[in-house]
């Protein structure tokens, strides 16, 4: 569930005139506007200096004891701990969150939904298309799926050549964390425990403990560390990558220590991913929109 908060925002932005303020706006959701709303924000000039944010997920399976939902449910976890973190100045509207995304490593698991890599590009670049439509020139694609990271560079590629749109991906899990909350968890596992392990089980017991059965849970060592073991190359975890399936890194559909996750070590990640998600979003907002250039041609 979307928490609903009021986006108070104010004043002026240097270089323009009439900029009404965001607090006349009825939420920080882009789908709770009207379109006179919309019109406003344009007619005022303050559409190019919103920062759009479209949430992506994934509906897959998370091994023996997580449900499906578990990449949805993190994203959310966060936004809606960033949320009362916005500062009353900073014009971001949330964009509706696709949950459904690219998950063709998990097809084998029963349950998984999927979309094509076409569907989803199409997808995402169409709804920012929409966006640039609505006069917003800076987008934020957040993501909370590993499998999909490639298609995010892709879309924010087609939409920087579509429609002149100054678009950035991230992830939650890619947002720096600090020492004393990075380091409840080892070394082995940030790099392993890559689906359904320590780390997202921990934060699913802190935001949906129901939905955990950790009677299941267990170490679920990945094949990825037996080839680290063995090859400088191929293990490294840099220089090559796999075509996989999950199957290949655990039959279980999980990596990591999933058995000595707790709800205070997930509070502590969602913690301080959102504060690492309003950092982002301010950046985002002061960047000048002159990044985006036009080539000089001889």
């Amino acid at each position: 569930m979307w928490v609903r908060r009021s986006a108070a925002v104010s004043t002026t932005m240097r270089g323009m005139t009439s900029i009404a303020p965001l607090s006349a706006l009825p939420s920080r959701f882009w789908a709770d506007l009207t379109t006179r709303d919309f019109a406003h924000l344009q007619a005022s000039g303050q559409a190019a200096h919103t920062v759009a944010v479209l949430p992506v997920a994934a509906i897959e399976q998370h091994g023996p004891h997580l449900p499906l939902s578990v990449d949805a449910t993190l994203l959310q976890g966060v936004i809606d701990a960033a949320l009362p973190q916005l500062p009353a100045d900073l014009p971001v509207l949330f964009l509706p969150p696709q949950n459904v995304g690219l998950s063709p490593e998990h097809i084998r698991y029963p349950g998984t939904l999927t979309l094509s890599p076409a569907t989803v590009i199409a997808l995402w670049t169409e709804i920012g298309e929409c966006v640039a439509r609505a006069g917003v020139k800076k987008l934020l694609l957040f993501n909370g799926h590993g499998g999909q990271v490639s298609v995010m560079d892709i879309v924010a590629r087609e939409l920087r050549t579509r429609c002149d749109l100054l678009v950035y991906s991230a992830s939650w899990f890619s947002l720096p964390l600090p020492e004393a909350v990075a380091g409840q968890f080892s070394v082995q596992e940030h790099r392993f425990g890559i689906h359904a392990g320590e780390i997202e089980t921990s934060m699913m017991r802190h935001l949906a403990p129901g939905t955990v059965h950790m009677e299941h849970a267990q170490d679920f060592r990945s094949t990825a560390q037996d080839r680290a073991e063995q090859f400088a190359i191929l293990g490294n975890g840099k220089s090559a990558k796999l075509g996989w399936q999950m199957q290949d890194y655990h039959p279980a559909g999980a990596v990591g220590n999933a058995a000595a996750a707790t709800a205070d070590k997930g509070r502590a990640v969602v913690e301080a991913a959102a504060v690492q998600l309003v950092a982002l979003l301010r950046e985002l907002q002061a960047l000048p929109l002159s990044t985006l250039r036009s080539p000089t041609l001889a």
